[in-house]
């Protein structure tokens, strides 16, 4: 007897069965269904996933781009010391509230060295000095364009003495009476050169040489006077407003001092963000960065 006819007779003998197995492949079969829709389901997620990540890799390299396109662009400043609060408190802030996608870096030192500096390949988009004579010295290096340079500050030279001191002088004519003084070196220092002619006009410049201690830039020579390291010293107007711990004895006579005290500003020829710089040139010349230089005790040379 086959398998075939052993289950049919059963079924005959015993119907009810029938209805078991009838269901038994019902269930089967929707099992199987089900099988098959999450195969489906399974296909699709995969495809779903696959697009998924390239759609992420596209956004991110659409983010990536766009970040790019709002790269900051930094422009370094090569200044005077005598300059670094006004840019470092105001002006380098407000410039770069107005230019977010320019940041503004500064170098401050003397006018000499940093001239220096920038001859011996010192990375530089602006050149800001507190004299005219370093420029003048860039623009015959053919550094910078003459066209390009604008004269927009004028200073004053003061004497100075610690706030706290008894000043044994009292004008430029009679420093020599005073311990130790503390003046820029000529080489490098524009206050210091000024310095220079004042007492050479006065005529006593041998003697103060005797008595000088010669600091690096301005800022030097300003410290070194409100620690009371040196009873008197010759600084600009400027640096002496900004120091609470000296005090201005005398401003340098006009017939001392016939070199006016003026700070040139340009862009240099091979910045590499030469747009930047002079953007950041004219940013200088406007009424409200004037202001700010008025309120640090600059005069605006017209």
């Amino acid at each position: 007897m086959t398998k075939n006819t052993i289950f049919k007779e059963v079924i005959w003998k015993k119907p009810h069965y029938y209805e078991i197995l009838h269901n038994i492949f019902k269930k089967v079969r929707k099992l199987q269904m089900k099988k098959k829709f999450l195969a489906v389901l399974l296909a699709g997620a995969m495809v779903l996933g696959v697009t998924a990540c390239g759609s992420s890799k596209d956004s991110s390299k659409s983010t990536t781009e766009a970040v790019k396109k709002e790269e900051t662009t930094t422009i370094t400043l090569a200044a005077a010391a005598s300059l670094e609060k006004c840019y470092t408190e105001k002006l380098i802030p407000m410039f770069e509230k107005e230019n977010k996608g320019i940041k503004v870096e500064g170098s401050y030192d003397s006018s000499g060295k940093l001239q220096s500096q920038i001859e011996n390949g010192m990375t530089a988009d602006v050149f800001m000095s507190a004299a005219t004579e370093q420029m003048n010295n860039l623009v015959k290096g053919k550094y910078i364009s003459k066209g390009d340079v604008v004269e927009l500050l004028e200073n004053k030279v003061v004497l100075i003495t610690p706030k706290k001191g008894d000043a044994k002088v009292s004008s430029f004519k009679d420093i020599t009476k005073a311990d130790t003084i503390a003046l820029g070196d000529p080489k490098s220092v524009p206050a210091g050169q000024y310095a220079q002619e004042i007492f050479t006009n006065l005529k006593n410049w041998n003697d103060v040489k005797k008595k000088a201690s010669f600091g690096t830039n301005v800022t030097e020579v300003l410290n070194w006077v409100a620690k009371g390291s040196a009873s008197c010293g010759v600084v600009y107007a400027t640096d002496a407003a900004s120091n609470k711990d000296v005090k201005v004895l005398a401003e340098a006579p006009a017939d001392a001092l016939k070199t006016p005290v003026i700070y040139p500003v340009a862009a240099l020829k091979k910045s590499k963000n030469k747009d930047a710089a002079d953007k950041f040139v004219k940013f200088l010349q406007s009424e409200k960065a004037l202001k700010v230089f008025r309120s640090y005790g600059f005069t605006i040379n017209k």
